[in-house]
């Protein structure tokens, strides 16, 4: 019986995605690295580190120790400045109507600044707990994102769904051995196939996670 349920952020609770990719790509246009706002999608759940890592990679480069927290303030920094984020329609309903039977979580791949900023704007007083890329040593798909934010709300993993956007946020839900939901928001829906279930579109994920929430009424 699920107990507790941990959302992805982008893309999952708010469309900022978009704002995300396009940070991105302006910053590694500084570094000489050319990436497309598609390559973002991809890899969509990985922290900073991690994006930084397989970019370099990809460009046959080895990031400097220093350069990690430099990159991550000046994508930071053009995240605040051009979001235009917003919630994706009856999410923030949902989301109150389930938290009267459910302990409710963040695990994102975003700078907690970031996430922070979106989730009080959009979602004041709705979750437990929020676990953001910066509170994590491994990234998604690694399994640490979704094993602490478990952990974090004191239940075990057979308690837990985990509703997911990205194919390496479902690797991650699924190395830490959770039932996962995808929504494809951005990727189309076979990217996600690893999920337990995967639905059309937000209006069917509220669906879904509204019969849950029926089930304890």
């Amino acid at each position: 019986m699920f107990k507790g349920i941990v959302f992805d952020s982008d893309g999952v609770l708010v469309n900022s995605m978009p704002f995300h990719a396009k940070a991105w790509v302006e910053v590694f246009a500084e570094y000489g690295i050319e990436v497309t706002e598609e390559d973002i999608y991809e890899i969509e759940g990985s922290n900073h580190v991690g994006v930084i890592n397989i970019f370099f990679g990809r460009a046959g480069r080895t990031p400097e120790p220093g350069i990690y927290d430099e990159i991550l303030e000046k994508k930071r920094t053009h995240f605040l400045e051009n979001n235009r984020a917003e919630v994706f329609e009856g999410m923030y309903e949902c989301l109150l109507s389930l938290k009267g039977n459910f302990k409710l979580a963040v695990a994102s791949g975003a700078d907690r600044t970031i996430v922070t900023s979106l989730m009080d704007k959009f979602y004041p007083g709705i979750f437990d707990v929020i676990i953001s890329g910066e509170d994590v040593k491994n990234g998604k798909p690694d399994p640490e994102p979704y094993e602490k934010a478990i952990a974090k709300l004191g239940l075990s993993k057979d308690e837990c769904l985990v509703v997911e956007n990205a194919p390496l946020g479902v690797e991650s839900a699924k190395n830490a051995g959770v039932f996962c939901v995808g929504v494809p928001t951005y990727l189309d829906e076979i990217k996600l196939q690893q999920a337990d279930l995967v639905v059309k579109n937000h209006a069917e994920l509220i669906d879904c996670l509204t019969g849950l929430r029926d089930y304890f009424a």
